[in-house]
């Protein structure tokens, strides 16, 4: 894949649920864009700095091989994303227009979180001419099709780890454990017969 767009409703989910898939393209020299459609300001503690999770964001992508100026972050306040639906389709329009990716990476359809439902629905109206990968949240999924797997080695499975051990703002939260985000990798790769893998569900593939 020569161009690649993570679509990350808030900071860190793209690091979550295809952190390592990252790292694998980017070692394999596609390029990668990652949106983030809100850094969650309402939701940091009152003694963290508004910017926070932006500089985290920034750190982490960087730790995972993406530019500095392939990275884009919007504003749109946490929790509030059905309230701007279209401003939200109109800024994937230009996405889809200006960077024209081969492959788009979003929350899977099915995630109940209503921001990340809201991101997912309208990716696929503005990227419908565009190969589209569903991500894995399993704390948001209650159903979730293991279909397409991508086999990763050590040094992926270490860069999404240390991706997301820079969001420190989010230490006390459970899905940040290393043990839990290395234990999934693990148990997708037993699916396939390999050590490590992520998976995700096709949402449309389009065979150039």
């Amino acid at each position: 894949m020569k161009k690649v767009l993570i679509l990350a409703p808030h900071t860190d989910d793209g690091e979550f649920g295809c952190g390592g898939t990252i790292a694998k393209l980017r070692e394999s020299g596609s390029e990668v864009y990652y949106v983030a459609f809100s850094t969650c300001e309402k939701s940091l503690p009152e003694n963290l700095q508004p910017d926070t999770l932006k500089r985290e964001l920034l750190k982490a992508t960087n730790c995972l091989g993406i530019p500095k100026k392939n990275v884009i972050i919007y504003d749109y306040p946490v929790r509030d994303f059905p309230k701007f639906r279209q401003d939200i389709l109109e800024n994937m329009i230009v996405l889809s227009r200006d960077i024209k990716p081969d492959l788009v990476f979003m929350p899977s359809i099915q995630d109940i979180h209503q921001d990340h439902h809201t991101i997912a629905s309208e990716a696929m109206r503005a990227f419908k001419m565009t190969s589209i990968l569903g991500y894995e949240l399993p704390w948001n999924n209650y159903s979730f099709r293991n279909q397409v797997f991508f086999p990763l080695n050590t040094s992926h499975v270490d860069l999404k780890v240390a991706a997301t051990n820079c969001y420190e703002s989010q230490k006390g939260r459970n899905y940040l454990d290393e043990n839990y985000i290395r234990g999934i990798i693990r148990s997708h790769g037993v699916q396939i017969g390999v050590e490590f893998a992520e998976v995700f569900e096709t949402d449309r593939f389009i065979i150039k």
